[in-house]
């Protein structure tokens, strides 16, 4: 039986990606509006060599690509640039289509939910406020709480141990199959993969099940909790 639905949070929630993509389009933008003179292309460049060095939740990528440039932080191009991005993330973040009816329905099934990300939980926790999902789910669980990031069985089990329940008792789902499916079958979850979010493309799935579309999720536990009629003695 399932009794809990633990999710992945960027690219399974939320389209995290293409969010980023637009709001560091807009900086980008911003900042040579307000004076920086290089290219766009070259500006991307530099933020995406950052980005791969100090990973994607680097929160001072434009003070550290004014340094490298200009040698100091200009702090007219620097605000033009949070400024861009700040707005244009909050235009873009928004739940893959029909997330909102299928957590629903889950709660309507008494179904307990969890998040298990890697993002810092402040970052974390500001993308649920935004899409209104902060009241949503029974455990959030983020790096800041174990200082481990996934497939480390440390977050899971966190918040399985939250949520009180079984690893056999609940399904993972996510879009990264090194971390979320690796790391939530090590404990002995349930793991759906979200091909709908997937942005690595050609993964060696392994899932239990594999969504192209995050309803899918309600029919796999209709199926697991469905009572079995009982044989008629012979």
């Amino acid at each position: 039986m399932i009794r809990a639905v633990i999710f992945d949070l960027d690219n399974t929630l939320v389209d995290f990606m293409a969010m980023k993509r637009q709001a560091i389009d807009a900086a980008v933008t911003a900042m040579i509006d307000a004076g920086l003179t290089l290219s766009p292309q070259d500006v991307r460049r530099h933020i995406d060599r950052i980005y791969a060095e100090m990973g994607i939740e680097y929160q001072q990528v434009f003070d550290r690509l004014l340094q490298e440039v200009l040698g100091r932080v200009d702090y007219r191009i620097l605000s033009a640039g949070v400024i861009a991005y700040r707005r244009a993330r909050e235009a873009a973040l928004k739940p893959y289509p029909h997330v909102t009816a299928t957590l629903m329905e889950l709660v309507k099934r008494r179904i307990k939910l969890g998040v298990v990300s890697d993002a810092p939980a402040r970052e974390a926790w500001l993308r649920l406020c935004h899409i209104g999902y902060h009241h949503i789910f029974d455990v959030v669980i983020t790096y800041d709480d174990t200082g481990e990031r996934k497939p480390s069985p440390k977050p899971f089990l966190l918040a399985l141990e939250q949520l009180q329940v079984k690893p056999s008792e609940a399904i993972m789902v996510g879009d990264w199959v090194e971390r979320d499916i690796v790391g939530a079958k090590s404990v002995g979850m349930l793991t759906a993969f979200a091909r709908y979010g997937d942005v690595f493309g050609a993964q060696d799935v392994g899932a239990d099940y594999i969504l192209d579309d995050i309803t899918q999720l309600l029919d796999i536990v209709r199926q697991h909790n469905e009572v079995a009629p009982q044989e008629e003695p012979r």
